[in-house]
């Protein structure tokens, strides 16, 4: 995941809302209409475009992190779409959650404008930039966020462009949108990095904000394809799925999906805090301590006995 960078401008951009110190709770919760009704226009643009006019699809970003070693094979270059349907209380990017362009105090007292619109075309800039590391390490483009399926025409078009020119392809995902915007991503994914975050729906909401019913059989539709390499991963969460029961009965489900050999435990940390505070949100997780080692070490076992590859981390 990314943490603070400088802000990454592909041109200008008109911020609205107010400075997070004094925007008012039923803003920040409630986003302004006005930014909704910015992307459904973006949404409405690229559905007028053509087959052939896939790089001038537009969408909204907050990051570019370059040079990554996770998140997919080789050397990636990661880019972070604005906008998420969950409101997990763990998120160390929180201000991905909101699909309206924000600005957010940083711990020196600088402001920064996180959200950017931009095009698929003036992406791969900055992913072609790094072509030559790619072709040694079998890296490329992984596809994060929020929830990169909260914007599937732009998502599906960056995974086109960066199969395009050869990169391989990845992205970071909940899977939770209507399958039909997944299915019309396939063609041009390599890698699937699906979270499963619990088994029981009523946990799941109580912690997300949303069931899991559809994530859940959106795995099982993504597996059966057989059109990429799905891999799951499972944030570990004290209070929420850190159990050796809870880490079971979601590796026998992943173990459940054809073609499906690989689990990440993903450990909980506090990284996110500060993003809380330059938003003026409150930090739900309170002082709920990061797992040990051991424990990491013990649900990796767990995972282990349904003959699932276990990595720690990303």
């Amino acid at each position: 995941m990314s943490f603070y960078t400088d802000a990454w401008r592909l041109g200008g951009t008109v911020v609205t809302g107010y400075p997070a110190a004094d925007m008012p709770d039923r803003i920040r919760q409630n986003p302004p209409a006005g930014q909704a009704e910015e992307m459904r226009n973006l949404t409405a643009d690229n559905h007028a475009s053509s087959a052939t006019d896939y790089l001038k699809t537009k969408g909204r970003i907050f990051d570019i992190q370059r040079y990554s070693v996770h998140d997919g094979t080789g050397i990636r270059t990661i880019v972070f779409l604005k906008g998420c349907v969950l409101r997990c209380r763990w998120c160390c990017n929180p201000e991905s959650q909101e699909p309206g362009i924000q600005q957010m105090r940083l711990a020196d007292g600088s402001v920064r404008i996180v959200g950017e619109d931009t095009t698929v075309g003036d992406v791969m800039k900055t992913v072609n930039s790094d072509r030559m590391y790619y072709r040694r390490s079998g890296g490329g483009l992984t596809l994060s966020g929020g929830e990169s399926l909260c914007q599937p025409e732009f998502a599906r078009d960056l995974l086109h462009a960066a199969k395009d020119e050869g990169f391989s392809t990845a992205m970071e995902s909940m899977a939770c949108a209507d399958y039909s915007h997944i299915e019309a991503l396939l063609p041009w994914l390599d890698q699937y990095l699906m979270d499963i975050k619990h088994m029981n729906g009523e946990k799941h909401r109580e912690f997300t904000g949303r069931d899991n019913a559809l994530m859940l059989e959106n795995a099982r539709r993504t597996a059966a394809s057989g059109q990429c390499e799905l891999i799951i991963r499972t944030p570990v969460i004290p209070t929420f799925n850190d159990t050796d029961e809870e880490i079971d009965e979601i590796a026998a489900f992943a173990a459940s999906l054809p073609g499906v050999q690989e689990l990440h435990l993903l450990p909980y940390h506090r990284l996110g805090y500060d993003k809380y505070i330059g938003l003026g949100r409150p930090y739900l997780m309170g002082d709920i301590p990061v797992p040990s080692r051991e424990k990491m070490l013990c649900l990796k076992n767990v995972v282990e006995q349904h003959h699932l590859h276990c990595v720690i981390g990303g």
